[in-house]
């Protein structure tokens, strides 16, 4: 796991240092730096040495120096496509560097070799011979690649702040950004928080022609439902046999390290699936697992995480965290954050890394889980909406949300007045819009005041609206899937752990991401995913012989922190600023309200305090 950067246009080598400083946290083991000057090309690499230790250095370039790379990432299926490049003539220096593969098999199957990857990567391949640079992010996003291009300039990072240390890239947010940050709490790929900049987003390539200066950017893949019916007698132990089968073997191919490695373990059904099968891999006593708590017990899970340490006999390492230690780390946490995304749980996930780091330098967790399995709160709110809306008037559901707003307002975790009116909220839209605004920190009209210009709902959620539109089975979960997979996983919850992570120079990989058992999960049948109000049916069925039913159905907590309360109580000031052209006169009425007990506006003034004490503020 790595820190990449570089440009090609007007720029200096000390432009390129500080770009790689910016972020070194990713790859403090090793700087690598590199100058064509003929080409103006510029490459920079900073290196967290997980395998082949002595041999991955970078940039790395074929034998006669035709092709180089920067890479950030792990190829899970590298060895086997070793051994294919191998038959076909390919000749390899290194022992067994995933990083040589790529060179390698760039040359002998192109642009679409990325087709082919199993694993996580943001990677630029600076081709002498065709004059290129050839860009790529895996599947999902899972790591990092910004970018900006202009007539004097191309350049990338892995973090908006090391792209922001070149002098010619802009430090003025982006009002389109903005306004989707507010409407989902998180700035969805393409569009990043500076204006001019770029995410790649999940599943695209992207070409920088050096002569012509021209950039193209394509999709080699997108995620999409094709439920298809099986032909077993028991299609529930089928799948469920396959399931297994398939994230174990996910798990093997995680557990290839030349360092320390884990896996987190909450105590909830994803990472302790995680863990039975890697310490099941490892053998008993020899997979560490990691777990924090806090003194708030509606937002501490431990006591489950340590059950299952226990069953499954791992070394485990818990540490309990106070909320004054918790709050004490706001302010380092906000400002090492480079694009600002209002996922609260981003503070216990950033403890969870730093505990974990400790010991090893790889960990596993259970990411995308929830996504592919319908494992979110939402899905079990469907059926309910959908009938509800179209058999409550529109007066009637008003009359009804201004009753729901003088509920008593808790700052517990996900209380029942948060998810009512959360709900009520969403149910103002139609439902292409009814999660991105169940989870916004605004709602449109809230957007708009806030900008101080008219805003279209439409075109606020235009990436949502399109996901929709896209998506073949006509029933509301599968809309709702490919949204929380295509938007919520890769913008959310992989970028949060990608910064918390990286932050510790801590590399964690993402079994259920695995793209063999995506390709798989991704053909099931929506009701083998939500069954009868159930969430997660396949999976807990396919789980049911190797974890304990109370750890199987215990209600779904999350990893939240009590933001709310602490803004409430004064124990996090409120924000007091906003970048310019946005109206702070919103943001003073909702902090009035907020501590006065009068409204529930923790995700708007956390997302708020995000954007004025953030590293790009």
């Amino acid at each position: 796991m790595c820190g990449i950067a570089g440009f090609s246009g007007t720029g200096t080598r000390e432009d390129l240092r500080r770009m790689n400083a910016a972020q070194v946290s990713r790859g403090p083991d090793a700087e690598g730096v590199y100058h064509d000057p003929k080409e103006a090309v510029f490459l920079g690499h900073q290196r967290l040495s997980i395998l082949d230790i002595a041999g991955g250095t970078q940039p790395m370039w074929t034998a006669e120096g035709a092709l180089g790379i920067v890479f950030n990432g792990e190829i899970y299926n590298h060895a086997e496509l070793r051994g294919e490049l191998r038959a076909l003539g390919a000749v390899f220096v290194t022992d067994h560097s995933d990083t040589e593969v790529l060179l390698h098999a760039y040359r002998c199957w192109g642009d679409a070799f990325v087709e082919r990857l199993n694993g996580m990567w943001a990677f630029v391949i600076y081709d002498r011979t065709r004059r290129r640079l050839f860009a790529s992010r895996d599947r999902f996003g899972k790591k990092p690649f910004y970018y900006t291009s202009t007539p004097a300039l191309f350049a990338f990072a892995s973090e908006l702040t090391a792209l922001a240390e070149h002098p010619l890239v802009s430090r003025m947010p982006s009002r389109t950004a903005l306004k989707k940050y507010f409407a989902y709490g998180y700035i969805p790929a393409p569009h990043a928080y500076l204006e001019g900049v770029f995410k790649l987003p999940g599943g695209c390539s992207l070409e920088y022609d050096l002569e012509r200066r021209v950039l193209k950017t394509w999709r080699y893949w997108q995620f999409r439902l094709e439920p298809c019916a099986s032909l077993a007698a028991d299609p529930q132990a089928a799948w469920g046999e396959q399931l297994r089968e398939l994230l174990a073997t996910a798990v093997r191919r995680r557990l290839v390290a030349d360092v320390p490695i884990g896996t987190f373990l909450s105590g909830g059904i994803d990472s302790s699936a995680v863990s039975l099968l890697a310490a099941r891999e490892l053998g008993v006593g020899r997979l560490r697992t990691f777990s924090i708590g806090f003194d708030d017990a509606s937002f501490d899970e431990s006591a489950y995480a340590q059950r299952v340490a226990g069953l499954i006999g791992s070394v485990h390492h818990h540490r309990v965290f106070s909320e004054a230690a918790a709050r004490a780390a706001v302010p380092a946490v906000v400002a090492r954050l480079d694009e600002p995304m209002g996922d609260s749980s981003l503070l216990p996930m950033w403890f969870l890394c730093k505990h974990a780091r400790q010991e090893v330098t790889v960990a596993l967790g259970g990411d995308g889980a929830d996504e592919l399995f319908a494992g979110y709160d939402p899905f079990i709110a469907l059926r309910w909406a959908e009938l509800y809306q179209r058999c409550v008037p529109r007066p009637v559901h008003r009359a009804i949300a201004l009753l729901a707003g003088r509920l008593p307002v808790s700052h517990a975790n996900m209380s029942l007045d948060f998810r009512i009116k959360r709900t009520l909220r969403g149910l103002d839209q139609r439902p292409a819009l009814w999660c991105p605004v169940w989870m916004a920190p605004l709602a449109p009209d809230e957007v708009a005041d806030l900008m101080h210009e008219p805003v279209d709902a439409e075109g606020l959620y235009s990436e949502a609206i399109e996901a929709w539109e896209q998506c073949d089975p006509p029933d509301l979960a599968s809309h709702v899937l490919e949204f929380y997979t295509r938007f919520y996983l890769q913008d959310d919850i992989l970028t949060k752990v990608d910064r918390a992570s990286m932050a510790h120079s801590l590399e964690v990989r993402a079994p259920f991401l695995d793209i063999d058992l995506v390709d798989f999960v991704r053909k099931l049948p929506v009701e083998w995913k939500l069954r009868g109000g159930r969430t997660k049916a396949l999976l807990k069925a396919a789980l049911a012989p190797l974890l304990p039913r109370d750890i199987l159905h215990r209600p779904k907590k999350g990893f939240g922190v009590p933001i709310g309360g602490w803004f409430r109580s004064g124990a996090l000031p409120m924000p007091q600023r906003l970048p310019d052209g946005l109206d702070v006169r919103v943001l003073q009425h909702k902090a009035e309200a907020h501590q006065a007990g009068k409204a529930d506006e923790r995700a708007f003034l956390w997302n708020a305090h995000l954007l004025g004490e953030g590293a790009l503020r």
